[in-house]
Parts: C-alpha cells; sequence; structure tokens
C-alpha cells in the first residue's frame, strides 16, 4: 500500500538531484575568478609595442604646425627637442615604441579636440583638459600643470598692469579655442570684446603693431615670447588657478579610445619616476614664478 508512493518519493529526489547538479554546472563563477579575465585582457591590450593603433607597430602623434618652442625646437617635432616632443618620445618609449617607431602628423590645434574620429594615436599640443573638451574627446593624465599669463609691450599701457581690474579696460587678445582666451572672457571680463586670432604668432603680430594692449598665453610660451620673439615686451603677471585643481596640458586621444587606459597608465609612470619633472626642468627652466594678477 506505501510502495507507491516510496517510490515516487525516490523518484522525485533522483530528478531534485540532477537538476541540482545541473544548475551548479551553470552557475556563474566566483566573483574572484570571473574579475581575473579583465585584468588579464587589460595587461594584454596595454603589451609593450603590441597596442590597437591606427597603424600597426606605429606610434601616430600629432601637433599643429607650426610647433612653437619652448614646446618644439626649430619646428620640427620628431626631432626629440623641446618639452612636448620629449615627452612625446618618453610616452612611446614608456609604451614600447622607440623613435623609429613614431610617425609625426600635422593637426591643427583645434581641429585636435572636435568631435570626429581622429587619424592619430594622441595628440601632443598645449591642450587643457576641461570638461566641455572631454564630452567629444578622451584626455590622458596630466602631462603639465600650467598658468596662464598676460604679455604686453614694455612702456605701454597694459605693462604697469597690477591686478585683474587693471585688465578690464584694456583691449587683449588670444589664440581661438585656448584657455588662455577663457580666461579672458571668463575671468577678466573686459569692457571691449577680446581680439581672437587663428594662430599665436598672429596674436603676437597684434601686440608689435599696437593692434592689441596684451595677449595672454601659458606662461612658459609667455617667457619665450619675451625672451626671444617680442623682445620689447614683457610678463605682466600670470593668473591663479581657477580652482583647486590645477589646469592641466594632456594628450588627446579619439573619444573612447582603447589606448587611452594605456597612455594614462604611461604618463603616471613618467611622473612617478620623476621624468617628466626632469623634461620640465631641462626645456621650461625658464619658466620661474612671476607676479600673481588677482
Amino acid at each position: 500500500m506505501h510502495a507507491a508512493p516510496l517510490a515516487l518519493r525516490r523518484a522525485v529526489a533522483a530528478v531534485t538531484i540532477a537538476l541540482l547538479a545541473t544548475a551548479v554546472g551553470c552557475a556563474p563563477q566566483p566573483e574572484e575568478k570571473a574579475s581575473a579575465a579583465p585584468s588579464g585582457s587589460a595587461a594584454k591590450s596595454c603589451a609593450k609595442g603590441e597596442l590597437a593603433t591606427k597603424t600597426a607597430g606605429k606610434l601616430t602623434i600629432a601637433t599643429d604646425e607650426p610647433a612653437y618652442e619652448p614646446w618644439f625646437k626649430d619646428d620640427k617635432p620628431a626631432n626629440g627637442k623641446g618639452f612636448e616632443s620629449a615627452v612625446a618620445y618618453a610616452v612611446a618609449k614608456q609604451l614600447g615604441y622607440d623613435k623609429n617607431a613614431v610617425v609625426w602628423q600635422s593637426v591643427p590645434f583645434n581641429k585636435a579636440f572636435a568631435p570626429g574620429v581622429k587619424t592619430f594615436d594622441f595628440d601632443i599640443n598645449q591642450v587643457s583638459i576641461s570638461a566641455e573638451r572631454k564630452t567629444a574627446v578622451d584626455f590622458s593624465s596630466g602631462y603639465y600643470d600650467v598658468r596662464q599669463a598676460v604679455i604686453a609691450l614694455k612702456g605701454g599701457k597694459a605693462a604697469e598692469a597690477k591686478s585683474i581690474a587693471d585688465l578690464k579696460k584694456l583691449k587683449l587678445g588670444a589664440q581661438v579655442g585656448t584657455t588662455s582666451l577663457d580666461y579672458i572672457t571668463d575671468v577678466v571680463k573686459p569692457a571691449q570684446d577680446a581680439a581672437v586670432y587663428a594662430k599665436n604668432d598672429q596674436a603676437k603680430s597684434a601686440l608689435k603693431n599696437g593692434q592689441v594692449d596684451a595677449i595672454i598665453t601659458d606662461l612658459p610660451t609667455a617667457f619665450y615670447i619675451t625672451a626671444a620673439e617680442v623682445t620689447n615686451a614683457r610678463i605682466v603677471g600670470q593668473f591663479e588657478h581657477r580652482t583647486g585643481t590645477p589646469e592641466q596640458f594632456g594628450l588627446v586621444l579619439d573619444k573612447g579610445s582603447a589606448l587611452t587606459t594605456c597612455v594614462s597608465g604611461a604618463v603616471d609612470a613618467l611622473r612617478k619616476d620623476g621624468t617628466l619633472a626632469a623634461i620640465e626642468k631641462q626645456w621650461l627652466s625658464d619658466a620661474v614664478d612671476a607676479p600673481v594678477l588677482k
């Protein structure tokens, strides 16, 4: 009388065990094992000299033309001279590419961080990292902390400015698309609209010809301009950082680039081991402190 229910119970138990075995076989891996694969993939994707670059076995680096000092020397990015040329080759070496594997490309400043697919692996051209630009491109970690400076002709009305308030009544100029121009419009807020130029050369010519009272550039460029290009000009002063985070130049990459993590890792390593500081000391030693305009 009880035999049938007992047999049924045994059958149900067997099915249950079989189902449990199947479920265990299909269960997800433990968390620590599942997380091991991405790190291995990341390591493989950053394998030295084997990145997913535009051209296999080559690293394509872009900058503007002409390439100005002190960032580049003699308008020749490929010679390894000048702060940014030296940084570019240091990053390339960190990524596993020797000098012969680096290919230089000319890309206008504004186009480097405009929306759209890039023809380079990364661009190095004094491009400040900003939230707005990050909507269109990726940036590496910052490779240089920078401040903006004011340049005026000696003896001119702008040369004796001591504060931001003194700059408000002046005609100021800067290159289009730069943080320098942002400082004019957002920090100084002058009574007159800023004069905007496609190239720094045009801004320098305007200063020489008295078309503007002063121009704004990053501090190292300001030292070079006043020392070698417009020798009758002087640095009036520099601006404080607008936030607690210093303005930084970053390498520009395609939005969502597979190289961003690898390139940032290379920059971080060069900062940590003192390479960036050594390159800065060699090529930007003249960029000493200038008066701070408040």
